[in-house]
């Protein structure tokens, strides 16, 4: 079984990890999403959101921008980072299982500027 979590708002891509209302949490087994859950944003502490995600058993993170703190951490996990992604959550899972979705390394590099994240 493989967990992919998008960061979302409203079923769409976050443009900004960290601030996301939730995260959409997809289980699959081979190549089919099993189970959908929607986990609220616990809070946007630096550090604490891939730990939280890690501790839920996620393996590929999906959003529109991301801080390389973040990036880094999730990297240390062994979590795969996809930034740059826009669109529904779910389609972009179903892009994503069928190898079609690739980070285009979108990172946010200060916090005062998330709203520019992804462009």
């Amino acid at each position: 079984m493989m967990k992919i979590a998008v960061a979302s708002d409203n079923g769409m891509v976050s443009g900004h990890f960290g601030h996301c209302e939730s995260f959409m949490i997809y289980d699959t087994v081979d190549g089919k999403v099993v189970k959908t859950e929607a986990v609220p944003n616990p809070g946007h502490k630096p550090g604490f959101l891939p730990v939280f995600l890690n501790d839920k058993g996620v393996n590929v993170i999906i959003s529109g921008g991301m801080g390389g703190g973040a990036v880094d951490i999730f990297n240390e996990k062994n979590i795969e980072v996809i930034t740059g992604a826009q669109g529904k959550a779910e389609d972009l899972v179903n892009s994503y299982l069928l190898g079609e979705l690739k980070s285009t390394g979108s990172i946010c590099h200060e916090h005062q500027h998330h709203d520019e994240c992804g462009e």
